[in-house]
């Protein structure tokens, strides 16, 4: 759990570095493009089945769409305007859509008192991490912020479509599949917004780029499937909370970038709800029934 929150922590001073040369459509194609090369000679190396059903191929193509083309895209180009330690913090609302994307579309996931609290408590935190600000005037940064969050929105979308659609899929199979029709929708995608994909780069560009679609993209899929394996979802949400602080010494120690006040507040409220929806406060709100 550490490991792959150091490399998803370092994810997003990867992708602000690459943004300083290439168009976010481009660094987005090259990321799901060369993550998926990755994957699918894993899946060769390890000989695993690949579907052949037309409606299985259906559904990694819009998994793809909701887990990587949206959120990556809307992502990188709030980058653009916010700190890196800000999208990491505002990135943890993740989980909170995903509870309540869980709860309108699975009868087993019903939305408990527990997990209203924590819901609640997070939004508070979201809302407290943008800024009261930012609602006031709304600006450039603000709908980066926005941008950010309608990246989390996908993400909780995807997990749910993943769930009801690909159960029985080898994960990693299900990843390279994912991530192969993202490549179908980036690559003419970039190349009608940015032109032809960038190859020659510079150095420190080229290492950002290896870095998120190789470390950040492939083998972070593995280790998640992995620690959900075995750790189960509940502990794997504490991953969320261990990214943010990551991205935010990067951001500091690499870009001299600093947050205010209120992000760190918001972080917190943050980190309090996922902690509720984890389970881990002393069950609030939990009654003698289970939740």
């Amino acid at each position: 759990m550490i490991g792959l929150a150091l490399i998803w922590g370092g994810s997003f001073l990867a992708i602000r570095i690459a943004l300083d040369e290439i168009p976010v459509f481009s660094s987005v194609a090259h990321r799901v493009l060369w993550a998926a090369l990755a994957l699918w000679l894993v899946v060769l190396v390890l000989r695993q089945p690949v579907p052949r059903d037309l409606r299985i191929w259906g559904a990694f193509l819009v998994m793809g769409c909701l887990n990587n083309v949206i959120p990556f895209s809307l992502m990188a180009w709030g980058q653009l305007h916010i700190e890196t330690g800000l999208t990491a913090i505002l990135n943890a609302a993740t989980a909170i859509w995903g509870v309540l994307v869980a709860a309108a579309v699975f009868a087993d996931e019903r939305l408990t008192t527990r997990r209203l609290i924590g819901v609640l408590t997070g939004f508070l935190g979201v809302s407290v991490a943008i800024g009261l600000d930012a609602f006031a005037s709304f600006d450039l940064a603000s709908l980066a912020q926005l941008a950010v969050i309608g990246g989390t929105v996908s993400y909780a979308l995807a997990g749910s479509w993943a769930r009801a659609r690909l159960k029985g899929i080898s994960p990693v199979v299900s990843a390279a599949g994912m991530l192969t029709g993202s490549s179908l929708i980036m690559l003419p995608l970039a190349r009608a917004m940015d032109g032809p994909l960038p190859l020659a780069m510079a150095p420190d560009t080229l290492a950002a780029v290896a870095y998120y679609a190789l470390m950040s993209t492939a083998l972070a899929y593995l280790l998640y499937y992995r620690i959900l394996a075995a750790a189960g979802a509940g502990n794997l949400l504490l991953v969320t909370l261990m990214i943010a602080p990551v991205a935010i010494v990067l951001g500091a120690v690499v870009r001299g970038e600093a947050l205010g006040a209120n992000a760190y507040l918001g972080f917190a409220l943050l980190a309090l709800g996922l902690l509720i929806l984890n389970g881990r406060l002393g069950h609030v709100g939990r009654k003698s029934r289970p939740t």
